[in-house]
């Protein structure tokens, strides 16, 4: 029997999902044209009638989540003044790991005068999910930037939380060349307590960045103009060029029409499956 156990896992342990997507974007007439895509695993990336003179992209896992041990790699650039918004076709979920962490590793490069939307919908973490990501963004001085994560630690419109797991989120940020930005966040063992203190959720089950490059202290004031219709809790700040929107919310909905209610302030035109 013990034999037999142990063949079950060695074969589960074996199973595991990878999945790559890697391309790049120019501009040509002024006009965002895909240049080489390559994808393998179970991750593709689609990409609908184009809007106006940019290029919009949408990520489909046809794994149908994320399980331990699973890895997906993203490299994505962006070239002189092209202009590139991607999403995702559904909220990504993470599921329980018994076992090694999923690993999600996302690369950025976006050159002179480009411009690069980075919003995917909810990525949802199950109990005792364990997965480890990390954002590696490389800017030239004249590109811009709109980067937009919201993580829900359980389906809570479904009676879910997550109390136990592990949540290693790891960002990097250069501009011209310059580390103008680096945070690592590690949540793990019992994610449901740690979440319910006052300093950290406030019980809580919803967290959110907007990284907006360039971002100034007018930018700041405009999204503070919105502060009134905020169902949750929104902090906002700008240095080293850039400005950084944290969210906090009860639930997954209310983070993201706080969201969305911020992206409406910076100009920002919202992904179309955001609207669904």
């Amino acid at each position: 029997m013990r034999s037999d156990l142990s063949v079950t896992s060695g074969v589960f342990e074996a199973n595991r999902a990878r999945g790559a997507v890697r391309f790049d974007v120019h501009a040509r007439d002024g006009v965002t044209r895909r240049g080489i895509l390559h994808e393998s695993g179970s991750l593709r990336v689609r990409f609908p009638s184009p809007e106006g003179e940019g290029l919009s992209g949408v990520f489909v896992n046809t794994a149908g989540g994320v399980a331990g041990g699973d890895r997906f790699d993203i490299e994505i650039t962006a070239a002189d003044a092209a202009r590139l918004t991607l999403t995702t076709a559904a909220a990504e979920k993470i599921y329980r790991a018994p076992g090694q962490a999923a690993e999600l590793s996302i690369a950025l490069k976006v050159g002179p005068g480009a411009h690069l939307g980075w919003m995917p919908q909810e990525t949802i973490l199950f109990d005792r999910a364990r997965v480890h990501r990390r954002f590696d963004i490389a800017l030239d001085e004249t590109a811009s930037l709109l980067l937009c994560e919201i993580v829900v630690f359980g389906r809570t419109a479904m009676g879910e939380r997550m109390e136990q797991g592990e949540f290693v989120d790891r960002w990097r940020l250069s501009r011209g060349g310059k580390l103008v930005f680096a945070e690592t966040v590690r949540l793990d063992g019992n994610i449901g307590a740690k979440l319910g203190r006052s300093a950290v959720a406030d019980g809580g089950a919803a967290i959110g960045t907007a990284l907006i490059v360039p971002g100034d202290e007018a930018l700041v004031e405009r999204i503070r103009e919105a502060s009134d219709s905020f169902s949750g809790e929104v902090g906002i700040s700008a240095w080293n060029g850039f400005a950084m929107a944290r969210f906090c919310a009860q639930d997954a909905a209310r983070l993201r029409a706080d969201m969305m209610a911020v992206l409406s302030r910076t100009g920002a035109a919202l992904p179309r499956l955001w609207l669904n």
